[in-house]
């Protein structure tokens, strides 16, 4: 299990076979999800001080990080 919060299983949970299909089903999605994890990361990494950044720059990834987040939530509700 990932020490970073907001990962994917935890935002939501029980949707991993949803999820997986709809990955190698359609690879926007797939790119989506990368984009998740990778900007997740960032904030979880200017959170903890590993990788600091200015407010105004992980606010920003906060709500990048909410605007994919909605984009997985409605495709997932699509699928």
């Amino acid at each position: 299990m990932s020490n970073t919060p907001h990962t994917l299983a935890d935002e939501f949970p029980g949707a991993g076979e949803a999820i997986s299909k709809l990955k190698v089903a359609d690879p926007d999605f797939a790119r989506l999800l990368a984009r998740y994890d990778e900007v997740n990361d960032q904030v979880h990494l200017a959170e903890t001080n590993i990788a600091p950044v200015d407010q105004l720059t992980e606010t920003e990834l906060r709500k990048e990080r909410l605007r994919i987040k909605d984009a997985i939530s409605q495709a997932l509700s699509g699928s």
